[in-house]
């Protein structure tokens, strides 16, 4: 059986928009593409928490820093293909991070996938798009219009940052938006605009 890790934030968890809840599994676009996958031996693993950042400590919330956990999670889980989308959280005004900076971090991961999981495969994808208002308090005022503009410039950094190391990418940017209930994540809607994409292009690199 193949092994797909998925490696991101609260997109990736399944956040219900302007909640703490959690999309049922049917609903996150990992689990749609579970079921896509089906029939193909491959197993899908969810590996998305909420505020995960790729170098940043978040103050209030321990085990927030991928580069933290990654290698753990490649070598327990031995992947075939590994999907990493984060970026989201390294926005925060809190930590004042240029999309290049923010670039810097994904390369760390992409390194430690060298080490620790050098056979698996990998696609990078930039995350969707902040909305335009999410800095305001009725959203996540931890993010600002900087951030805006910034979550904005991240698919040109990561599509070069693919280019470089010879990687699939892709932007989910290109096939969801956030929800309007919170300017910041996936709904029902863009959790399957998601999945449809991945699982096009996870397919197309399977028969490859």
């Amino acid at each position: 059986m193949k092994q797909i890790l998925c490696f991101g934030d609260s997109n990736t968890w399944g956040l219900v928009a302007g909640t703490m809840k959690r999309h049922s599994w049917n609903e996150r676009w990992t689990g749609i593409l579970q079921e896509r996958l089906m029939n193909q031996d491959i197993r899908v693993i969810e590996e998305g928490l909420c505020g995960r950042t790729t170098v940043f400590e978040d103050e209030r919330r321990g085990g927030r820093r991928g580069v933290d956990v990654f290698p753990v999670l490649l070598e327990t889980h031995t992947p075939d293909l590994t999907v990493i989308m984060l970026g989201t959280n390294d926005c925060k005004a809190a930590y004042g991070a240029t999309a290049e900076e923010i670039g810097q971090g994904i390369e760390l991961l992409l390194d430690q996938l060298d080490r620790y999981a050098p056979e698996s495969r990998t696609l990078l994808v930039s995350p969707i798009h902040l909305g335009s208002q999410v800095w305001k308090d009725e959203y996540d005022p931890e993010f600002n219009t900087e951030s805006v503009r910034i979550s904005r410039e991240l698919k040109r950094v990561y599509g070069k940052i693919a280019g470089d190391h010879r990687i699939e990418f892709m932007a989910a940017s290109d096939y969801a938006c956030p929800s309007a209930d919170d300017m910041e994540h996936l709904d029902k809607n863009g959790h399957l605009a998601l999945a449809d994409a991945m699982y096009r292009k996870i397919n197309g690199l399977l028969m490859a």
